[in-house]
């Protein structure tokens, strides 16, 4: 599975932005697709994910409420709605995805197998 990430920029505090992951395929009805994002001299944190079949979503607790994360099922792309964009929220952001993902371990780097590139979000105060 290859994924493709774009959308990153630079944007004022308060803005939004919009970052899309297209997938070249999916490989089972229990997929899970999923935003994690690194800031420089620290660890990759998770942001945001979604269940493809049931469209379950998840979120840390950093971006509730600001972030959105839906899926186009006929583009096979995730999409991650950033509204009232902080300086903090600036940071390389990657989309991941993987198969049967049980509940705990969906906010964990190491539980995804496809990684697409990152793309970087700058958000300036």
């Amino acid at each position: 599975v290859q994924l493709q990430a774009s959308g990153g920029g630079l944007v004022q505090a308060g803005g939004t932005l919009r970052l899309s992951c297209a997938a070249s395929r999916r490989t089972s009805s229990n997929y899970v697709m999923g935003w994690f994002r690194q800031a420089p001299g620290k660890e990759r944190e998770f942001v945001a994910a979604i269940r493809w079949s049931s469209r379950i979503t998840y979120y840390a607790d950093s971006v509730k409420g600001r972030f959105i994360i839906s899926r186009d099922n006929a583009k096979n792309t995730v999409y991650l709605q950033m509204n009232s964009l902080k300086p903090e929220d600036t940071a390389l952001y990657y989309c991941a995805a993987d198969n049967n993902l049980i509940t705990s371990t969906i906010q964990s780097a190491s539980a995804y197998d496809y990684w697409g590139q990152g793309t970087l979000v700058t958000v300036s105060s």
